[in-house]
């Protein structure tokens, strides 16, 4: 296999859209010679002068030396059409529309006048491989190659065997790969493959929380970027992506997997794509964008900080409240406010499990230490003047403060234990290592941590509790936790390690 990496010498890289340009950037860059090809012979020039104004911008910056761009170039070479003769092509990679049966008919083409060794590759995304592969007498020459675009900035690389893959191309190609400088993961040919199925923790369950009416968009999103820490919340990653790629994918996930109830989608995405509400791409989504700028509304002011003191369940909330000024008292009087943290239970029934007046409890979610923003949940039987002292009091510690509705558990707790629960269901599948989970997210969706990293700091036992916490209140199947991550917890072992398995015992 290595020996067949560093004999990579040419490859054709069919489709000069977007991420075909990427893909020969990357490749002419690392000092492979590349051919061009495509259905339109004049998309073939188009895409080599991009190409070349790239590698011209990159000398330009001191990211590669004027002598490297030129070489590059040079390797530049405009194929006479997807099916030229291929002599010398050692990998032939494809990147056309993704349309099961145009993939098919153009690989069946491909194997008649390409040698034996050479080696297919398919970009595609959200096909399975092993159906594309099966239109070849040679179904082992054919592996997912599974590029992100902008390709020469997203690092990662998903490498998905089909059925019938040779056992040696896998590894070989990922040899090859790791020599372009990018990080190849290995996923099972499963729909969704690795990142596009392990981004569906955040995304389906930010859709039920607001189908749920608990929160605005913009209000889920301040949380998941303050408390989470992610660059982008949910729904400004649905505008940016575009809601109808996002919807297809959600719904081709959801029957792949023949109605997980964990990937179920949300009502909330047909209807809107209908209307056309896709998001940046058009100006209008879960936001609006003018001139492709998004258009939020300022947080609410709060009230005042109130004179009345208040009581706290939280010695790290009583902490903060009393270093802003706030009378916290540890004794609940007949007209004090309380001011619970619930974990993985809605603030109704934190309360009601405590015997406290629920129309003077208000909830606060612990999780992420109080450290950007606080999350103040609101119940039906709540006094409204409850309500404000509390929100007052939370106000004047400085950090901004989002009002929602009470759900079965706080906002951040939710949509970590999804994030969390969805790696754990792919790990627990064996659909991929925890270590290539972990990165592929990483790398994929640009979160902090991998997500089963991120279980573990926050507290594998702790997301177990939310989970069951969630079931028990909803009886919704779509969280149920997974077996990987009870087991764990029972046998304290690491969320990202696979542990011992049979094969350790063959030595």
């Amino acid at each position: 296999m290595e020996k067949w990496a560093k004999q990579v010498g040419r490859i054709r890289v069919i489709g000069t859209g977007v991420m075909g340009r990427g893909i020969v950037q990357l490749a002419v860059t690392a000092g492979l010679e590349v051919e061009l090809a495509d259905a339109r012979p004049e998309a073939v020039g188009e895409a080599i002068d991009h190409v070349s104004a790239m590698l011209g911008k990159l000398a330009s910056k001191g990211k590669i030396t004027e002598e490297a761009a030129e070489s590059a170039k040079g390797r530049l070479i405009a194929a006479d059409g997807p099916l030229a003769p291929a002599d010398g092509v050692d990998l032939v990679v494809e990147a056309v529309r993704e349309d099961l049966e145009i993939k098919r008919a153009l690989f069946a083409e491909l194997e008649r006048v390409c040698g034996s060794d050479t080696v297919f590759a398919t970009n595609t995304s959200s096909l399975s491989v092993t159906e594309i592969g099966a239109a070849l007498t040679d179904p082992g020459r054919l592996l997912g190659l599974h590029f992100f675009n902008p390709v020469p900035l997203m690092r990662l690389v998903e490498i998905v065997p089909g059925a019938r893959t040779a056992a040696w191309l896998p590894p070989a190609v990922t040899e090859l790969v790791r020599g372009w400088g990018h990080e190849p993961v290995l996923a099972r040919d499963a729909p969704g493959f690795l990142v596009n199925h392990a981004g569906r923790g955040l995304g389906t369950e930010a859709l039920q929380i607001l189908a749920e009416g608990i929160a605005t968009p913009a209000e889920v999103d301040r949380v998941a970027r303050d408390v989470l820490g992610l660059k982008l919340g949910p729904f400004e990653l649905l505008d940016l992506t575009g809601l109808d790629v996002s919807h297809a994918v959600l719904e081709s996930i959801w029957s792949g997997f023949h109605g997980e109830p964990r990937l179920r989608p949300s009502w909330l995405t047909r209807p809107r794509v209908a209307a056309g509400l896709f998001g940046r791409k058009n100006g209008e989504g879960f936001y609006r964008y003018v001139d492709g700028q998004q258009q939020v509304e300022p947080e609410p002011a709060a009230p005042e900080a109130p004179n009345t003191p208040v009581w706290v369940d939280d010695e790290r909330l009583g902490t903060l409240l009393s270093a802003a000024g706030i009378q916290v008292v540890h004794s609940a009087y007949p007209d004090t406010v309380l001011i619970v943290s619930p974990t993985g239970a809605s603030t109704v029934d934190t309360a009601l499990a405590a015997g406290f007046p629920v129309e003077r409890v208000v909830g606060v979610d612990p999780l992420g230490g109080y450290r950007k923003r606080l999350t103040l949940s609101v119940h039906p039987a709540l006094d409204p003047a409850a309500g404000r002292i509390a929100w007052g009091a939370l106000a004047a510690t400085g950090l901004p403060v989002t009002v929602v509705r009470d759900g079965p558990a706080p906002i951040a707790q939710r949509l970590l234990a999804s994030i969390v629960n969805t790696a754990c269901f792919i790990a627990g599948q064996r659909l991929a290592t925890p270590e290539d989970i972990d990165t592929a997210v990483r790398l994929g969706l640009g979160y902090p941590r991998g997500p089963l990293a991120w279980g573990e700091e926050a507290g594998a036992d702790l997301v177990l509790q939310v989970l069951r916490g969630l079931v028990a209140s909803t009886g919704d199947q779509r969280y149920r936790p997974s077996g990987w991550l009870t087991e764990r917890v029972a046998l304290g072992l690491p969320l990202t390690s696979a542990g011992t398995s049979p094969a350790d015992l063959l030595g």
